[in-house]
């Protein structure tokens, strides 16, 4: 009999006592279809609530309030330091034990402006007491009082780099460099390569000057080595009290049995008679003058923002409400202020958001790719334009547009994580500053209900008036590119000042502490410690999950359905085969997917469409993607894709709208598609410069396969510099590039060339047909290609064959990102349950160590792809060099590790786990279609796991052998910044990615 969740269990009363915890709420909560219980650990005054529902995905969270007060990033150097060891647990890093042995479908912790938060989950119950066990041992009793070096690596140390004329690897103290290094200090200054991070530090600054939300939480790369040993061990002791924390459990547990192994945990907790933690006021409104951040990045990095405290944490209808209000804003091109700005011309695009899980929430308005000079004009129109728009109304279609797309959104609870995690972070936006609203913002219904109510009766546009137009306590900041390198330079000036003061004992002092960290860095965990880690064995997996049965169903173009409990909300796919286009015009197919949905067709307007795909649908997407044969690198298969979803009684709009805007859009209004192509070129830029990675990774593939080479046309470097060029002559061209991609629409868009995908209640699949129809898609002759071309006369598509490349793009940036990869195929490597775990352990244990611990880089890992690609990437790295030896250093280390049986366990089970973990609704029902779109049978997931279960140490060992080939057989992408990418000896072409004609 399943349990009754949704109804107070009567033992959990308010006033009842449980192993140490006295309840003092208990509430029905129909948003988790549960209850939550929220009770108070007597002896120390921690706090806790208990999210009881039917989900086996369980989940744990342990929170601190931790309020910053400069900007040496202290609390997001603990983050890390914790889970470097701990009284009862003392490896060296339990956390990556954890990751390589455990079943965690979420492992990780998270700094935020004014909170830390440890959160776990688990669908295994013994596996998630285990990482309680750790965690709760990492936060009360780290291994940061007695081992002062785990500072220096997470946090910052001095090294002293190669001396010029020293040699190989030589060091000569007289002459060598004196450098920073540490994992946080390197995530920093990647993180303060990235505009909006400074825009956003800039908004903090201004209104909150000199309190903790003025503060960067994270650490400013300049403050960081401000920050000394004493002071960091002083704010744990303030800061990692159980009176100054919030538990959250989450899922169908056995409560009592929790609740006990929390209270001899808690009691346990050292007392360490440290004083008070960091206040967390309210800051009186202020109105702060202009103010402008330097950077040194590229022009076409200018921003600018205005920025609005318009409420407090405990307003929570009001906080929701501004969400709703942002996008009826600027949600999408059509919304009322995106529109005035885009046709101001101040700049490429305009973004709004809700900055909440704040004291005092904000809402923001961004301009990206400003104009020299405009951020006055920008706020005068933004608060004009709104002044309007309340005199005005801000129209009740958009209005109900947006609220049905929130509505739709929390509906689906699709957090991107575990929703047990999602809950816990939520939670704390209310609960942080109210122990009496722990569950304020785990509800929506009524606020959604009264908002609804209020469309008619101007609730949206007070709302907005006393928010932005009345609201004297906002500001306005604006990042200001300076020339590239100056940060750079600036580091190094300070660098060499602190050198100067340094003689030549003290100099020899950092060389020898720097080597001590090494030597603690590299030495192992004894097998004593290594022993007091919890661990699972092969007989705690149980079977796996079965794949959702997909059945055929009888339609006009082949349709897929899979039946799955989506809690009625269906999900389609449109796949359109690009096949029958040529090579030239796969970049312009990626241009058609950014277009589409965006722009008038023949029976509405871009803004009537907007309105009604937000009304009637829960997303609605265009966008390409390739598939292959996983054993043919010559085989290419790329698809314009189209996605949508909607409530099950919207599901004839779902089968109507996408074909309305494939079939019937006009590619006349030239303003509007330069707007849309100036905000994916922006947006490619930012990914280039955050993602390095995944862009380098990518790069990586299109040396060895087809399908790889296709992506670049139509998302990677290939098609950024396509789409520079198209932005560089657009006036020139936009006759001719209108008129091209109507046609291309045509081609695409044509019988013969569609599949169908359908996920949701088999109840819904005819009524999608009855409104579909057939598709309204054309008649376009597939055999368009030139009899001359011989092999692709058959085929428009005929992708040139990949060649290894060795390159490197400069972006604005302190950090690098580091892809490395070689071909498996010619090698007689084939993606396997072995390939699987031997990733693993390459990823937690050899590259972590190595690459993160030693390198400095703030992530790093190997994988090997469906289509046998063995790639090695690292992720906001200080050198190059350095990386792409310890990456070659693989194929030894694998061949000479030797793990425990336990150890070996423990990967298989973790790597088990990652492909059991669950995922949502329209995950899955991807996941389907990728299988069948790749060619693979039905029993394959199964048939890899399997494998991974049965793998043994010979066979792992085995795979070092085509690894041992890398050097010969590698192509190297990077992406960085300049030092970086000078500072290696590698032959690189070397390319300026952001200037104009490369």
């Amino acid at each position: 009999m399943s349990h009754d969740f949704a109804t107070p269990e009567p033992n959990l009363a308010p006033g009842s006592a449980h192993h140490g915890f006295v309840v003092e709420s208990t509430e029905p909560l129909s948003e988790v279809s549960g209850c939550a219980y929220v009770m108070r650990h007597t002896a120390t005054g921690a706090r806790l609530m208990w999210l009881a529902c039917a989900d086996d995905n369980k989940a744990f969270a342990i929170a601190f309030k931790t309020p910053p007060a400069n900007d040496t990033g202290v609390f997001h150097i603990l983050e890390h330091s914790v889970l470097c060891g701990s009284d009862r647990f003392p490896v060296k890093e339990p956390f990556v034990h954890l990751l390589k042995s455990s079943m965690q479908t979420f492992l990780n912790a998270l700094t935020f402006s004014d909170k830390t938060m440890y959160p776990v989950a688990s669908t295994n119950d013994r596996d998630l007491e285990n990482l309680m066990d750790v965690y709760l041992d990492a936060v009360l009793h780290p291994a940061i009082y007695h081992r002062p070096r785990i500072f220096e690596q997470e946090g910052w140390h001095y090294e002293l780099g190669e001396a010029k004329g020293a040699g190989e690897g030589g060091k000569d103290a007289a002459e060598a460099p004196l450098t920073y290094n540490g994992v946080v200090y390197n995530e920093m200054k990647g993180a303060f390569s990235n505009p909006e991070e400074l825009l956003l530090n800039g908004i903090a600054r201004s209104l909150f000057p000199n309190t903790p939300y003025g503060w960067v939480s994270g650490g400013d790369p300049d403050h960081i080595p401000e920050l000394t040993y004493e002071e960091f061990l002083d704010t744990h002791a303030r800061h990692y009290q159980l009176k100054n924390s919030y538990t959250t459990l989450y899922g169908n547990l056995d409560i009592e049995e929790k609740l006990a192994f929390l209270d001899e945990r808690f009691l346990g907790a050292a007392q360490r008679g440290a004083g008070e933690p960091n206040a967390l006021p309210l800051h009186e409104p202020i109105s702060p003058e202009l103010l402008q951040v330097p950077m040194a990045t590229t022009p076409d990095n200018a921003c600018v923002a205005v920025a609005y405290v318009f409420a407090t944490a405990s307003e929570r209808e009001r906080v929701l409400a501004a969400d709703v209000l942002v996008d009826a804003l600027v949600g999408s091109n059509e919304a009322p202020l995106k529109r005035m700005v885009l046709e101001s011309g101040l700049g490429r695009d305009v973004t709004g958001f809700l900055y909440d899980g704040l004291l005092q929430p904000m809402l923001v308005f961004e301009l990206k790719g400003a104009k020299p000079g405009v951020a006055k004009d920008f706020r005068d129109l933004v608060e004009a334009t709104c002044s309007s728009l309340v005199t005005e109304g801000l129209g009740q279609d958009n209005l109900e547009a947006s609220l049905a797309q929130a509505e739709f959104n929390l509906r689906e609870g699709d957090w991107g994580y575990p929703d047990g995690v999602g809950l816990a972070i939520q939670a704390m936006s209310g609960w942080l500053y109210d122990d009496g609203a722990a569950t304020s913002y785990l509800r929506y219904e009524d606020a959604m209900a009264h908002m609804r109510a209020g469309l008619a009766d101007g609730y949206f546009e007070r709302l907005l008036d006393s928010a932005v137009c009345r609201n004297a306590y906002a500001c306005c900041v604006e990042v200001v590119p300076t020339e590239e390198g100056a940060g750079t330079g600036a580091e190094v000036a300070r660098l060499a000042k602190v050198r100067a003061g340094m003689d030549e004992a003290r100099l020899a002092e950092v060389a020898a502490e720097a080597e001590a960290l090494h030597e603690e860095q590299v030495a192992p965990d004894s097998p004593e410690a290594l022993a007091t880690l919890p661990r699972l064995s092969l007989s705690d997996i149980g079977e796996g999950p079965d794949e959702p049965a997909t059945a055929r169903v009888e339609a006009p173009v082949p349709c897929f359905h899979h039946e799955i409990d989506t809690r009625h909300i269906d999900y389609a796919y449109f796949y359109f085969d690009l096949g029958h286009v040529s090579y030239e015009d796969l970049p312009y197919a990626s241009l058609l997917a950014s277009l589409l949905g965006k722009l008038d067709t023949s029976e509405r307007s871009a803004y009537e469409l907007d309105t009604l795909s937000e009304s009637k649908l829960g997303n609605l997407s265009f966008f390409t993607e390739v598939y292959s044969d996983d054993e043919d690198a010559l085989s290419v298969r790329p698809k314009l894709v189209v996605g949508a979803s909607a409530l099950s009684e919207n599901v004839g709009w779902l089968a109507t709208l996408p074909q309305e805007i494939w079939s019937k859009t006009l590619f006349t209004d030239k303003k509007r598609i330069r707007d849309i192509l100036e905000q994916r070129r922006i947006s490619l830029e930012m990914s280039f410069v955050d993602s390095g990675h995944a862009a380098a990774l990518s790069r990586v593939g299109s040396y060895f396969l087809a399908s790889s080479e296709a992506s670049e046309q139509l998302g990677g470097v290939d098609f950024y510099r396509f789409l520079r060029g198209a932005l560089d002559t657009f006036d020139e061209r936009a006759d001719e590039l209108c008129e091209r991609l109507a046609t291309l629409a045509r081609t695409i868009f044509a019988k013969g060339a569609c599949e169908v995908s359908l996920t949701g209640p088999a109840a819904d699949v005819s009524t999608f047909w009855q409104a579909a129809g057939d598709l309204s898609l054309g008649n376009a002759d597939a055999n368009v290609g030139d009899p001359t071309l011989g092999p692709c006369k058959q085929l428009a598509l005929c992708v040139p064959a990949p060649s290894v490349r060795h390159e490197a793009f400069v972006v604005p940036s302190n950090v690098c990102y580091v892809g490395e990869g070689m071909a498996g195929l010619p090698r007689g490597v084939r993606m396997s349950g072995a390939w699987r775990v031997a990733a693993q352990a390459l990823s937690f244990d050899y590259l972590w160590n190595e690459v993160r611990v030693l390198g400095g880089a703030y992530g790093c890992g190997f994988r090997c792809t469906a289509d046998s690609q063995l790639q090695f990437y690292s992720y906001r790295d200080p050198a190059v060099d350095p990386t792409v030896r310890r990456f070659e250093g693989a194929a030894a280390w694998l061949t000479a590790w030797q793990p425990t049986t336990q150890e070996l366990e423990g990967f298989v089970v973790a790597s088990v786990a990652g492909m059991d973990a669950p995922v949502k609704p329209r995950a899955l029902g991807r996941r389907l279609d990728a299988t069948r779109l790749s060619g693979r049978d039905a029993t394959w997931r199964g048939r890899i796991r399997r494998q991974m279960l049965d793998v043994t140490l010979d066979e792992l060992h085995a795979l070092a052998t085509p690894l041992e080939n890398l050097p010969e057989d590698r192509g190297v992408c990077v992406f960085g910044g300049r030092e970086q990418i000078e500072g290696s000896s590698l032959e690189l072409a070397t390319t300026e990615l952001f200037e104009a004609g490369q």
